[in-house]
């Protein structure tokens, strides 16, 4: 290498296997609440949950890469956000989505859902099939063509750019979001017709928003899609299910993404994947992230060897070994190591950082990981340095 890469050659290069300087370096985020907590123990304040990767001198953050296109595929107009009801450190709350939810003032991290707006066919009908237009123009930024120009720049160096902003869409997480695990499993066995119908209402939306994103002729990276399908002991949904509802839907996307260019698409999806994640290679989601370990033992390295070169992983650090200690934080770094070297695999801790990990510990994290995986080449300055 003649000199360093910019963070979008590293992308493309890692994620095709390809010679690079280096691995890029970034994180998925952190709880609003570990900053807090950092705060305490020596985090300067100006350093928040939106600029922390920078401080800790990484390449980017996952959230800064997922909200630069500012394009909008989920409910629009959304719902209006509206305290309905206040109980001291806790207030009572309609979301967005217009779903109920009890939360604490000061931002619990998963606040407690206490109802739903999509009951029934009527609601579905009434306050979210309406809002799933996509040609409604409060989908797109009002400086869109100042975007299209920006996208259309295959030479640009800026960080990695997806089609959409935050995610490319939800086939099933957005429905579960809306309505409740258990009332969307009894509707997928009492009224499949009425599933199925919701399942495509999402995808035309999201492959119509994405028609007129691609049809610009812009240069995009990557694709994000999010479902929080899987909990623990596997999928909220059987795998028969997922392959007779929604994997065509996923292929349609695939392919739409395909004939544009871009073939690293990633799915957001928590807890043991492993049923499903055949299904969506079939269908041509090629990339998992965070790659959670959780207690059922998920592994990078042994996905690897399951799955060879044909499934791309992000994430996949342990968020637990980093509250342990610092002997435990460097042999994962170094378990890893060998992963990172071949490519395909971005190494970040497996969700967002929670608030058990000491500061301490989370800088050595990052010297550790930078050293070992970045070979301290064309690294990122950062302000941590002052606190070691």
């Amino acid at each position: 290498m003649s000199g360093p890469m910019t963070d979008r050659e590293r992308f493309y290069a890692t994620m095709h296997y390809q010679p690079r300087d280096r691995v890029p370096l970034c994180d998925f985020g952190y709880w609003r609440e570990t900053i807090r907590v950092w705060h305490q123990q020596g985090l300067p304040e100006h350093v928040t949950h939106t600029n922390a990767d920078l401080y800790f001198g990484m390449d980017y953050g996952l959230d800064r890469v997922m909200a630069a296109t500012g394009v909008e595929v989920g409910l629009a107009p959304q719902f209006e956000e509206i305290v309905l009801e206040d109980r001291g450190d806790q207030e009572l709350v309609q979301q967005w989505d217009g779903v109920q939810v009890l939360r604490y003032k000061w931002g619990l991290s998963i606040p407690m859902t206490l109802g739903y707006r999509l009951v029934d066919r009527d609601s579905w009908l009434k306050y979210y099939k309406p809002r799933l237009d996509p040609s409604n123009p409060a989908r797109y930024p009002t400086d869109w063509e100042e975007r299209v120009r920006v996208w259309r720049d295959p030479n640009r160096a800026g960080v990695i750019t997806l089609p959409c902003g935050r995610y490319c869409g939800s086939l099933y997480g957005w429905l579960r979001n809306w309505m409740g695990v258990e009332k969307l499993s009894l509707v997928l066995y009492d009224d499949p017709a009425w599933f199925e119908e919701m399942v495509t209402t999402v995808a035309d939306c999201i492959i119509g928003v994405m028609e007129r994103v691609l049809a610009t002729g812009g240069h995009f990276d990557a694709c994000a899609l999010w479902e929080d399908m899987c909990y623990n002991g596997g999928p909220l949904i059987s795998p028969k299910h997922f392959k007779q509802y929604l994997v065509p839907h996923y292929r349609r996307l695939a392919d739409l993404l395909h004939r544009h260019g871009i073939d690293v698409i990633w799915v957001d999806c928590d807890g043991k994947i492993d049923s499903l994640i055949p299904l969506w290679l079939e269908a041509g989601v090629n990339a998992m992230m965070p790659v959670e370990i959780g207690t059922w033992g998920a592994d990078p390295i042994r996905y690897r060897k399951e799955y060879g070169r044909d499934l791309l992983m992000l994430g996949g650090f342990d968020k637990h070994i980093l509250a342990r200690g610092k002997k435990e934080i460097e042999q994962e770094v170094y378990r890893l190591a060998p992963l990172v070297e071949e490519g395909g695999f971005i190494p970040f801790c497996d969700h967002r950082v929670p608030p058990d990990v000491p500061l301490e510990n989370y800088i050595f994290y990052v010297e550790t990981a930078r050293r070992v995986w970045g070979h301290d080449l064309y690294l990122r300055p950062g302000g941590y340095s002052d606190l070691k």
